[in-house]
């Protein structure tokens, strides 16, 4: 699944929805003073920037395996300790850490309950471990995989992700021994003033729909534009996208 682009790209396409996501997620962590905090999976910096604000930067880890996105947040972000490398194989001690967070990561991981159980092996004795995954059938490009579908049935399936389930995100954390698992929506709305500005990140060829859409032909390519343009006539277009969202704590 590709997500070694520019920063800038994925801001435009999945970025102006993480972005006012990143808040409410934050808060569903419960952050204390004095807290260390791992964003894990940080992409172009989205929730590591709220974490840092929140907390001060030199009480805030991100890590990344995505080339492009690392020295991204480094600049912007200097006083952060960012790295490359996976969740699964994450380069902290035991125990570094009071919670562990990833934003939209959990589906993309090579091995999610690894993932997990890595983000839990961080984390004190007690502490939080964090995720949230765009809710399968009410994501924020439901529109294009509606569209998709419509057009070649079965296009969708490739979005049923690991955590994209309701319950599932509890269920990985629980497989991955953690406990006290408690699972929530989150919703965002975002308004996007014309079609193109929706439409032309698809192009980009990031996550799930960029791959897709790489794959079609030039006309197939075509029809699915023209179909997404009439499910979405009216602008400015207002997008909802709901994520499946729960939380555990170390043993």
């Amino acid at each position: 699944m590709t997500f070694d682009v520019a920063a800038d790209a994925y801001a435009s396409f999945m970025g102006r929805f993480a972005v006012p996501l990143a808040e409410k997620f934050v808060d569903l962590v419960g952050l204390e003073r004095g807290w260390r905090v791992l964003d894990v999976g940080c992409g172009p910096g989205t929730v590591t920037a709220v974490l840092a604000q929140r907390l001060g930067a030199d009480r805030v880890a991100a890590l990344d395996p995505s080339p492009s996105f690392v020295p991204a947040v480094r600049e912007r972000l200097p006083d952060v300790d960012v790295r490359e490398g996976a969740a699964e194989d994450l380069p902290f001690a035991d125990a570094t850490f009071d919670a562990a967070v990833c934003q939209l990561v959990v589906p993309f991981m090579a091995d999610a309950v690894r993932g997990l159980s890595e983000m839990g092996r961080v984390v004190l004795p007690g502490g939080v471990v964090a995720a949230f995954a765009w809710d399968f059938e009410r994501g924020p490009v439901q529109a294009f995989w509606r569209a998709a579908e419509e057009l070649a049935p079965g296009a969708a399936a490739v979005i049923d992700l690991a955590g994209a389930r309701e319950g599932h995100l509890a269920e990985l954390m629980t497989a991955a021994g953690l406990q006290d698992t408690r699972s929530t929506t989150l919703t965002v709305r975002v308004e996007i003033a014309t079609f193109e500005e929706w439409w032309a990140p698809f192009a980009y060829r990031i996550g799930p729909a960029g791959e897709y859409f790489a794959t079609l032909t030039t006309a197939q390519q075509s029809a699915l534009r023209t179909r997404c343009a009439e499910l979405l006539a009216r602008e400015p277009i207002e997008i909802t996208g709901v994520a499946r969202a729960a939380t555990a704590r170390r043993p």
